[in-house]
């Protein structure tokens, strides 16, 4: 469970990735768009994982090294924006977020399910009556 000095740290981290990313690192990753989904931060604040959702890129696993290549540059646009609010500029750790994915995947496999029509002269009462004779 995060403290909430993470959690306050963690939501600044995440606003300010996201206007880095959309301002002044467009140019390093082809065109991608880049979205920060989720910031986790450790308690003394000094790291921070970083998830990122990713689209238009043909390749996500290449942008992932082409981010850790450029975490240092990442990094300092970072400190100039947060700078005066923060004593520690937290290192980077870059993960892919594929909860969207998973969530479509789930989506899709529920959409396959084949669930037969029940009947509609069936009686529940029935049903009821049956295990109540069953189990005596």
């Amino acid at each position: 469970m995060e403290s909430k000095r993470q959690q306050k740290f963690s939501r600044l981290i995440q606003k300010e990735l996201a206007e880095v990313f959309q301002r002044e690192t467009t140019h390093l990753f082809g065109g991608a768009y880049i979205s920060v989904s989720t910031v986790r931060v450790s308690p003394d604040l000094g790291m921070a994982r970083i998830y990122l959702s990713v689209m238009l890129a043909p390749n996500k696993e290449e942008l992932l090294q082409e981010l850790r290549v450029n975490t240092k540059t990442i990094r300092h646009h970072l400190a100039q924006r947060i700078k005066s609010q923060v004593r520690v500029i937290p290192e980077l750790v870059f993960y892919l977020d594929d909860s969207a994915e998973y969530a479509a995947h789930i989506d899709k496999l529920f959409t396959g399910i084949e669930i037969p029509p029940t009947d509609k002269d069936y009686n529940t009462d029935d049903y009821i009556e049956d295990i109540d004779n069953d189990n005596k």
